[in-house]
């Protein structure tokens, strides 16, 4: 999925959980913050409604919709596909966890 869907499916209310490995960048985000959005000059802030830590995609999708991730997937098998097209991203998510951002 295109950076340009992704931001028009935030825009739109249809993408409501933002996904990230649990790096150090991401490890620290909370409720309340406030998260920036971007796609080449266009611009978007959502605030963090609820954070959910997992170790796994697996685990993640037992408690969340694949829908709320990615609305225009039409599986989570899809969705896995699509993490795994990401530079060292399955392997960030295996050492790390992943984190699920409920946006408002």
């Amino acid at each position: 999925m295109s950076d340009r869907k992704n931001f028009d499916a935030i825009r739109r209310g249809l993408k409501t959980v933002e996904t990230r490995a649990v790096t150090e960048r991401y490890r620290k985000i909370e409720a309340g913050d406030r998260l920036v959005f971007s796609c080449s000059t266009l611009r978007l802030t959502k605030k963090v409604k609820r954070v959910s830590h997992f170790r796994n995609i697996g685990m993640m999708f037992r408690a969340l919709n694949y829908k709320k991730v990615m609305p225009l997937a039409g599986s989570s098998g899809e969705v896995r596909k699509v993490y795994g097209g990401y530079p060292g991203y399955k392997e960030k998510i295996r050492k790390f966890g992943i984190v699920a951002l409920w946006l408002g």
